[in-house]
């Protein structure tokens, strides 16, 4: 078995190292880019999602969103839409509200160069926050700003009662109207005739006295969260071309006559959802946006952000467009940029800021066809998310020739001057996209605009008029987010984010590079790019961890197993994607292996039964070797050793919890084809007894904590009787025992870091914890026992004509 577990291992290891043999550094010129291209920087439209507002509060949300609103990049070329999956009332008027405070937050921001944009973090800053601030006018700027957000805070973290307190007074006033309409009609026929006892649809109600057509508070037919109708709201309209400068302190309480004070579009959409239909979760609502934006900005590129990950530097997008629209980024499907975490506690307990994977793995992967999309952080090429192939390497028409735009039959003309032509054939569209002719007469226009600037004539060649918002407009969005447009059309099989994993974001860019598309890794100088949360507890962790794992194992039992690739993935960008869908069987290996220290104590014999100088000197060289070639990484990508630790721990304790679960679960779709659920991981939004790290202490009992908790007891009663055999032995063979001592040892400190999640904080360690603990060594004592019992029990058993069971 373990011969096994040893060709394993080594396969794995390889399919883990042979991707990083073309590692790159990139590096990005903001200066030039400013100087020389700014009139033809491209729309952007940034996607946010949320799905229930008590698991991502929406003022982490709305946070995000004014992080975007105020991001550095011209006005007038970047919308952002937020995607509220759960159709909460409670968002809504949280994105209105944020809207409201952008207005000052916005200019603000411009006027002293602030960094970061997302108030919350800003405000929580633990540094001086004049340094480097040149305005007199800075401090009282930014007491009046801080008292508006303190205010707004209040009004945000209100509106759940206060929707309440709406709702019941309207529901109130309109049992009261149906009443008294009941006892006028009882009065003019019978004189007997009474009232029957009424009562009113618990609704939930607007401001403007209407009803919500969202998802209410008591759920109703066509108002529950899987049933209810399309929301499209347009919170801010687009900005202007012109620059329009602010007013005097008189208004806002700043000075904003030297500042740009318009604001970016905005667009809460909630797509509509009916029961039978199959909403594919968010992949599903990424694809409603998609089209929607397409209708209403049709901006050529795409920021996807979740709604905890905020933009933390605000030159961000402008790195990412140095290489979409640079020369040679015409096959650049997406620019992934490092996910970074706020709230971690200081020793990364869980490893949740897997920096082996994002400093190391996917940058490694830069060289060849690019790193994967890990769901979050990504700029995209809304032409390759539509399923199109890339552009040929030496076009069919003439560079200078695709600079047509100021013909009046805009769409044709590109058309014909596009290497696209027979694709954007205006009969193949609908059979692909649906007939929405809003939505194809827009693809044309965006693979125009999101050309590279290898056909650029003169400055603002590429800016085409910016799509006015119409009723017209607007209910064109509205129909292409109802849940029947997708039907027999290619949306989630090609076209959009791809339907069928729980891991829609692997499997959507490994459909972008198996087309023959390339990704680019944009590592920031100075500043991240981006920052989230991450679940810092263990339970949280763990579940995190397993969604991972078991879309792993559903991408290798599907066609997107990278082993069924196209020839335009390269060999080794395919062993990376191999790797992706084999990992998690790893822990079935990892499993055996943390139980042989174990046996081999109880059993009184070493793991190799002999120990010759060639062996040795094998192991010593296979030893030199991998601790060579690990810091030899370690020291390329810039990580720290505790970090690679942390790392290594919490691979032993994923691997023996989560990832094993993830398998018998992928193998019980793939075999039973049982569905599998998971829920949001829960963003924490406050501090609890001023404690920033409060949620590390809790302890949640899980079933996945009983693999780890079954190996942490067999390993320490294992070396409990490893040492009894040998202290009271006759002839003690200490060379055993410290070999198999070592070796559980080693498997008890990887698994350290899960021990001490267990204990909670002040003996808050929940009864079940300690029930199967005491039920796991009564167990494996009974076992033992069983199998090689006590010669003295043995012989009385003899005696008596007994026999132990």
């Amino acid at each position: 078995m373990s011969v096994v577990c040893e060709i394993w291992f080594a396969l794995s290891w390889i399919l883990d190292q042979l991707p990083k043999l073309c590692p790159v550094n990139r590096s990005t010129d903001l200066a030039a880019l400013r100087n020389q291209f700014e009139p033809d920087l491209p729309g952007v439209d940034v996607f946010v999602s949320t799905a229930d507002p008590e698991k991502e509060p929406p003022l982490v949300t709305a946070a995000t969103i004014l992080s975007i609103l105020a991001a550095d990049y011209p006005v007038d070329r970047i919308a952002c839409y937020l995607s509220d999956d759960g159709g909460s009332l409670l968002t809504f008027e949280t994105m209105a509200e944020a809207a409201s405070f952008a207005a000052i937050w916005v200019p603000f921001c411009r006027k002293h160069d602030i960094e970061p944009r997302n108030p919350e973090s800003y405000f929580a800053l633990r540094r001086d926050p004049t340094k480097n601030k040149r305005r007199p006018d800075f401090v009282r700027d930014r007491r009046r700003v801080k008292r508006e957000f303190d205010e707004f805070k209040v009004r945000v973290n209100g509106l759940p009662d206060a929707i309440r307190r709406r709702s019941d007074a309207f529901n109130a006033r309109e049992e009261m109207k149906l009443l008294r309409r009941m006892k006028e009609a009882a009065a003019a026929g019978e004189e007997d005739a009474m009232p029957v006892p009424v009562r009113v649809q618990k609704a939930t109600w607007m401001a403007d006295g209407t009803h919500w057509p969202g998802t209410w508070a008591v759920p109703a037919p066509e108002h529950s969260r899987g049933d209810h109708v399309s929301i499209l709201q347009v919170m801010l309209e687009p900005a202007p071309a012109e620059v329009m400068c602010g007013m005097p302190e008189a208004e806002l309480g700043i000075d904003l006559t030297e500042v740009d004070v318009r604001l970016p579009m905005l667009v809460y959409v909630s797509r509509e959802k009916r029961p039978g239909y199959d909403h594919n979760k968010k992949a599903g609502a990424m694809n409603a946006l998609v089209r929607a934006s397409a209708v209403m900005s049709n901006g050529p590129f795409i920021l996807n952000l979740d709604c905890d990950h905020y933009i933390y530097n605000t030159q961000a997008i402008r790195e990412g467009m140095c290489f979409l629209i640079d020369h040679g980024g015409q096959d650049i499907c997406f620019i992934q940029f490092p996910q970074r975490f706020e709230g971690i506690d200081p020793n990364d307990r869980y490893a949740n800021n897997n920096t082996v994977f994002f400093d190391g793995n996917m940058r490694a992967l830069d060289g060849l066809q690019g790193p994967m999309y890990v769901g979050t952080g990504c700029i995209f090429r809304r032409f390759a998310v539509y399923g199109f192939d890339p552009p040929p390497k030496f076009p069919r028409h003439h560079p200078h020739e695709a600079v047509a735009a100021e013909s009046d039959s805009e769409t044709q003309s590109l058309n014909s001057k596009s290497p696209y032509a027979d694709e954007l054939n205006p009969s193949l569209l609908p059979k692909r996209f649906g007939d929405s002719s809003a939505l194809l007469e827009s693809i044309p226009v965006a693979e125009f605009q999101g050309r590279t600037l290898t056909f650029r004539l003169s400055a603002g060649s590429f800016r085409l008029p910016h799509p006015r918002i119409t009723p017209s407009s607007i209910a064109q969005a509205v129909a292409v987010v109802s849940c029947w447009y997708e039907d027999r059309t290619e949306w989630g099989g090609r076209v959009g984010w791809i339907y069928g994993s729980v891991t829609e974001d692997v499997v959507t860019g490994y459909r972008m590079h198996n087309r023959g598309w390339r990704s680019v890794y944009c590592v920031t100088a100075g500043r991240d790019a981006f920052r989230g949360s991450a679940p810092i507890n263990l339970t949280d962790r763990l579940h995190q961890v397993l969604r991972w794992a078991t879309g792993s194992v559903e991408i290798f039992f599907s066609r997107n197993n990278a082993l069924l690739a196209s020839r335009r993935l390269g060999f080794l960008q395919r062993v990376a994607y191999l790797n992706v869908g084999i990992y998690p069987f790893t822990s079935v290996f990892l499993l055996v292996y943390c139980f042989l220290p174990a046996l081999s104590l109880f059993s009184g014999h070493f793991i190799v039964e002999t120990l010759s100088v060639s062996f040795l000197v094998y192991l010593l060289v296979i030893s030199i070797t991998l601790t060579l070639l690990a810091i030899l990484e370690v020291r390329w990508s810039g990580v720290g050793l505790e970090e690679w630790w942390r790392n290594e721990q919490f691979w032993l304790i994923s691997g023996t919890s989560a990832h094993l679960a993830a398998v018998m679960q992928g193998m019980l779709k793939v075999v039973a084809g049982i569905e599998i659920s998971f829920t949001l991981t829960a963003k924490s939004a406050v501090d609890e007894e001023n404690d920033d790290f409060a949620d590390l202490y809790i302890v949640k009992w899980t079933s996945l904590m009983i693999p780890p908790i079954t190996i942490m007891m067999v390993n320490i009663i294992a070396i409990a009787v490893g040492c009894a055999r040998t202290i009271y032995s006759s002839q003690p063979e200490w060379s055993k025992l410290v070999g198999g001592g070592f070796f559980s040892f080693w498997v008890l400190a990887h698994l350290y870091p899960f021990a001490k999640g267990l204990m909670g904080r002040r003996g808050k360690t929940p009864t079940i914890v300690f029930v199967w603990s005491g039920l796991i060594a009564i167990t494996i004592s009974l076992l033992w026992v069983a199998i090689s019992p006590p010669q003295g029990s043995v012989s009385a058993a003899g005696m008596s004509g007994l026999q132990f069971p």
